[in-house]
């Protein structure tokens, strides 16, 4: 069963609260599973880029582990379309795009990719210093392509739209791979303070030393720590040694390291 199926079946199986919270470029269904009881304090998200949809796996193992307070809503597959070119190939794309996809891919073949069926990079599409990134591309491709304008992606749109619905008191973004957690965007001193003793926490729990990344920009955690001044993290999990994409094979040593994140950080709010 290929991993979207996987996630798509959980959805389809889940007794619980749950939505399609918007559609991909493509038309599929971009899935929301809400765990605990009570008011949602945060908001976890999966796969934004293609190539790491080993975290899907990760998400699903979460939403079984369950939450410690409050409720969490669980976006296991955030880039379905990509999901599928990066593990499926064109064949899961319309035929009249793949001559499209074909000639901006700079990899052989697609399991490298990052972006999602139109060619933006999701996760700098948010309107967070927008385009000024130091990797940033202005042209589509398997990845780092900004789109033409802040959200201009279905699946970047749903995902602000939804947690503006939510709003959240924290967001956790899991990525691959590195072991490393971000946790800052510009905050203020005061602000600072608190998100880095947020992180302190997240890192005991995972064992994962905290990293800043001060010229990347356009990230769904930028966005949420800059304007909505809420603590956001991004998690990447995975071995540094690793090469892309990390595979199941990968799954176990991540759940050992990962598993209770997202419910520890429930404790805090």
């Amino acid at each position: 069963m290929g991993v979207f199926e996987e996630v798509s079946a959980f959805f389809e199986s889940y007794r619980g609260d749950k939505l399609v919270y918007g559609r991909s470029e493509l038309g599929r269904p971009l899935y929301a599973i809400r765990v605990g009881k009570g008011d949602a304090v945060g908001i976890s998200q999966y796969s934004i880029h293609a190539r790491e949809w080993v975290t899907s796996l990760l998400g699903l193992e979460h939403i079984r582990r369950g939450v410690t307070k409050g409720s969490v809503w669980f976006l296991p597959c955030t880039d379905p379309d990509g999901v599928l070119l990066a593990t499926e190939g064109l064949s899961s794309v319309p035929e009249e795009d793949r001559a499209f996809l074909k000639k901006i891919n700079i990899y052989d073949g697609f399991s490298l990719w990052k972006a999602n069926a139109k060619g933006v990079d999701l996760n700098v599409n948010f309107p967070a210093r927008w385009g000024k990134g130091a990797q940033n591309r202005f042209a589509a491709g398997p990845e780092s392509y900004v789109g033409e304008f802040p959200l201009c992606a279905k699946e970047s749109r749903a995902l602000y739209d939804f947690t503006l619905r939510v709003q959240p008191r924290f967001t956790v973004s899991w990525h691959t791979k590195g072991e490393e957690i971000y946790w800052s965007f510009h905050q203020p001193p005061l602000r600072r303070m608190r998100d880095k003793k947020i992180a302190h926490m997240l890192q005991k729990t995972t064992g994962y030393p905290l990293k800043e990344a001060p010229n990347s920009v356009g990230g769904y955690k930028d966005w949420c720590i800059e304007t909505l001044k809420i603590p956001a993290f991004t998690v990447e999990v995975g071995r540094g040694e690793l090469t892309h994409p990390l595979g199941r094979e990968a799954l176990a040593d991540i759940l050992q390291k990962n598993i209770d994140a997202v419910a520890r950080l429930t404790e805090v709010f």
